[in-house]
């Protein structure tokens, strides 16, 4: 009998913890007032040092899962990687501009001040460039993916944003009116993404090499989870503390810009699971690529809307509702990978 798979504790009520601290940092900036802003002054070249630290500790345990060994066996199985591509690059970050600007600046006109919806639309574009990194392996697992194959498309994916970030957020933005920092997104992508990724190599290949993959697996990475948790929740803790004032303003915004981004996400599933149908790729290797799409590298996101438009903005804000939805709505997707696995027979990807 085959054994259910099931999502860990923290993953599983991400959303719960993301609200409890939705709730804990609007009552700390309430009742902090004017003081929250001293540490918003904390920064160097607008990189919030108190942030990014938190963040860096949220990037750099994933990073350690990262194998660019497994590169090399790409050629054997392409049309999965070249689909999780297409997707990632060249669909997901121009629909979810799509969404953001129709909803933000037609549906939604009456509800969000033009000045505002500008900077919404600016969030939804810098969370729907950067396409999941950690969050994946669990997805895979939860569909019964290809785990190997699943490392291949996300080591193939974090080379992709090393080059392609700055571009197409610089591009898209620059569309929609947006004043683009480039010094500042470039700065972001290095600090977030460079530098973790390296420590990350150096750091897995040490540990490796000196007490094996087996003990670097089962002992080492599982003791660095709790890390990224608390980290992620402290950040959200503090966001929430500079955004509470807004949000007491207006609370109606959660539910306004959690619409497009959830739209999204499930369009985005749906077009590469049914185009990885077409392309006849076996169910391991859809499933992973479908979520891939869907899901978004929140803790870059974050990140970078801060650096660009700083801890009280309203881009800021898009990326961490980003974060309050994600769970719930991957876990339907997840539910509806399993009702509708398939099999190709006599094909290999």
């Amino acid at each position: 009998m085959a054994v259910k798979k099931e999502i860990a504790f923290f993953e599983k009520y991400l959303s719960l913890w993301v609200a409890f601290c939705i709730a804990g940092g609007i009552f700390i900036g309430f009742i902090a007032g004017d003081a929250m802003q001293v540490m918003s002054t904390w920064e160097i070249y607008r990189v919030n040092i108190p942030i990014a630290v938190l963040i860096w500790m949220m990037i750099y345990p994933m990073m350690l899962q990262v194998d660019f060994t497994s590169i090399k066996k790409i050629g054997r199985r392409p049309k999965g990687i070249v689909l999780t591509l297409v997707m990632n690059w060249l669909v997901k970050p121009f629909t979810m501009a799509f969404f953001a600007w129709i909803f933000f600046t037609k549906l939604f006109a009456a509800f969000i001040d033009p000045t505002l919806a500008g900077e919404y639309i600016a969030g939804a574009i810098i969370l729907g460039a950067a396409p999941c990194t950690a969050m994946v392996f669990v997805w895979s697992y939860l569909t019964d993916g290809d785990p190997n194959y699943t490392l291949m498309q996300v080591s193939v994916n974090d080379l992709i944003i090393l080059v392609a970030f700055v571009p197409i957020v610089g591009l898209l933005l620059g569309i929609t009116d947006v004043v683009v920092p480039y010094e500042t997104l470039i700065l972001s992508i290095l600090i977030y993404v460079v530098i973790p990724l390296v420590a990350g190599i150096i750091t897995s290949n040490l540990l490796i090499k000196r007490h094996g993959a087996d003990w670097f697996k089962t002992n080492f990475l599982p003791k660095l989870k709790p890390v990224s948790i608390i980290a992620l929740l402290l950040t959200l803790v503090l966001l929430f503390a500079f955004q509470g004032e807004n949000i007491l303003n207006n609370p109606l915004v959660i539910f306004l810009i959690a619409v497009p981004l959830i739209i999204q996400t499930y369009f985005i599933f749906f077009a590469t699971w049914f185009a990885g149908k077409k392309l006849k790729l076996t169910h391991p290797v859809c499933a992973p690529a479908a979520m891939i799409g869907a899901s978004n590298f929140f803790e870059l996101s974050v990140a970078v809307a801060i650096g660009l438009f700083g801890l009280q903005s309203p881009a800021a804000l898009v990326c961490v509702v980003g974060v309050l939805v994600e769970v719930p709505v991957m876990l339907s997707l997840v539910a509806y990978a399993n009702k509708h696995k398939y099999e190709v027979k006599g094909i290999s990807q």
